[in-house]
């Protein structure tokens, strides 16, 4: 979209029944149900709503919508295929959009401006991820945050500034270059308002997205927790604040003090579903699964909560309800096939439970749309370890480490695949040493199973069997990947490695006894297909 169109853009619309708001990228029907329309969807339809009920045609499309990607017209076709969906239009009988045959599309009524509600708020989404050093790593594992999206929590204001409201808009995309546009926005309006609250939550959350999502550096969240500071210092009560500062915290994998901030922001505003669904991530992490599931199926908006289903298919698959998870990762993979993180659940859920040609089948359609995350290369790479294709393995791996260059996961996946410039094993169990220690205050479980594979390839099955047993007591609970994965072929018939199985089962257990007891299960889950 051009830039005069967008300054002229309202910041609300009305559709037929439904009502947009942009800066949040909400879609609400007249019976107040909130429709899921995010991402390119949401900006095909936002882009659409500018144009009036003219026909728009496809090189139009691809150039105001996806560029600077190149794409086909069968991209756009799909595209407006899952806004229809989402919408819950008909093709065949169109209430939203039509196909205008051989030209493109067009509205089926005319749209009109509408001023904000008086409740509206600043909000974007985003996928929330674990610390940069550990990403690569945790992508794999269905029961972190790799898995879990949801939007921005609310600021206290509405948005005034039409600088912010377009940062949110470009923030609420998901995608690297609109990101930083949004940096770029937000910096502006604080240049000329320096102690606007609105853009500066925007920016701080900005920044950790950077850090998070796109490669950015610990000083991105640095900058992030300064900003979220400042507005705490002078409005101690203002819950997006807490949840913006949670957020630097978590892309730091700094644990408590994490789920310190968000559990502050539900504390403060008990509307804040952003906040609550990341606090349940964290619970996920440190394994109090029952907390988790209860925490997410808490949230009083669901459609709202982008991706919520995936977090909610993570504590089904760990609790044992399979079945369950499977529907809800397969539906994910199906109805957003450019969102990273649905194209990482399906195939790794496939992985975890030992179907490992379907997994190869899903991950290598999940790759040819287009997407780039090093879990996906590391599944790759795990994948061809379990063929013996060594050499596809460190390629895999090479290609993780290349997205990830501070990452230190995929490095011990290549050194496990063979790959040159391995450490001699007094550097080894010195690098599984410092995993362990942040391990100690409270970093990501998954240090522990990178310190114990560490420990595996200096030669030192003991301490490898300690490094799993303070992963498990950290709250790592991920049976099925340990199970599967050929990096611990090696220590499977090791005492200990066969314990730490046995804990995390009955770990699982317990907390699957939780949830019955609470009588809080989602309806496609049941006792009988529980049980791993």
């Amino acid at each position: 979209m051009s830039a005069e169109n967008a300054k002229a853009s309202p910041a609300s619309w009305r559709l037929d029944d439904l009502h947009i708001d942009v800066a949040r990228q909400r879609v609400v029907r007249d019976d107040g149900r909130v429709l899921e329309v995010a991402g390119l969807s949401f900006r095909l339809l936002h882009y659409l709503l500018g144009r009036g009920t003219r026909v728009v045609g496809f090189d139009e499309l691809i150039d105001r919508v996806w560029a600077p990607a190149h794409v086909g017209e069968e991209t756009v076709t799909q595209r407006v295929r899952l806004l229809r969906q989402a919408l819950g239009d008909d093709g065949r009988q169109p209430r939203y959009v039509r196909s205008v045959r051989g030209q493109g599309y067009q509205l089926c009524s005319e749209p009109r401006a509408e001023a904000p509600s008086l409740d509206s708020r600043s909000t974007a989404s985003s996928v929330h991820r674990p610390h940069a050093s550990r990403l690569a790593a945790v992508a794999l594992l269905p029961m972190l945050g790799v898995l879990a999206w949801w939007l921005w929590p609310r600021s206290d204001a509405p948005v005034v500034s039409p600088l912010s409201q377009r940062a949110a808009y470009y923030a609420g995309i998901g995608q690297q270059a609109n990101n930083e546009r949004a940096i770029a926005l937000y910096r502006q309006r604080l240049q000329e308002s320096p102690d606007d609250t609105d853009a500066q939550l925007g920016l701080s959350r900005a920044y950790s997205a950077r850090l998070c999502l796109y490669n950015g550096s610990a000083d991105d969240a640095v900058q992030a927790q300064t900003l979220a500071d400042a507005v705490i210092a002078r409005q101690p009560k203002t819950a997006a604040a807490y949840a913006a500062l949670a957020y630097a915290h978590d892309c730091r994998g700094e644990i408590p003090a994490a789920l310190a901030g968000y559990e502050r922001a539900v504390q403060l505003d008990p509307a804040a579903d952003g906040s609550r669904a990341s606090a349940a991530y964290l619970y996920a992490r440190q394994g109090r699964i029952a907390d988790a599931l209860a925490a997410n199926l808490a949230v009083r908006e669901p459609a709202g909560v982008r991706f919520l289903d995936l977090q909610i298919a993570s504590n089904l698959d760990l609790l044992g309800y399979a079945a369950a998870a499977e529907a809800r990762y397969r539906r994910s993979f199906q109805l957003y096939p450019d969102n990273v993180f649905s194209n990482l659940a399906w195939p790794t859920f496939l992985y975890g439970r030992g179907r490992s040609d379907e997994a190869q089948t899903a991950l290598d359609q999940a790759l040819s749309r287009g997407t780039e995350h090093p879990g996906l290369h590391l599944l790759a790479a795990e994948l061809a370890l379990l063929r013996g294709d060594t050499a596809a393995a460190r390629d895999a791996a090479g290609r993780a480490h290349a997205l990830r260059p501070h990452a230190s996961f995929p490095e011990s996946v290549a050194w496990t695949a063979g790959a040159e410039g391995r450490p001699d094993a007094a550097a080894l169990r010195e690098r599984a040493a410092a995993l362990g220690a942040g391990l100690a205050r409270g970093t990501d479980p998954f240090d522990g199973v990178e310190a114990a594979l560490l420990h595996a390839l200096a030669g030192d099955r003991d301490a490898a069997g300690r490094s799993l047993d303070a992963a498990v007591a950290a709250g790592f609970r991920d049976a099925g990947y340990l199970r599967v994965s050929p990096l611990f072929a090696d220590l499977r018939d090791a005492p200990a490695f066969d314990a730490a199985l046995r804990c995390i089962d009955e770990a699982l257990a317990a907390e699957r006894a939780a949830v019955l007891a609470s009588g809080r299960l989602p309806d496609d889950a049941t006792d009988a297909t529980a049980g791993r």
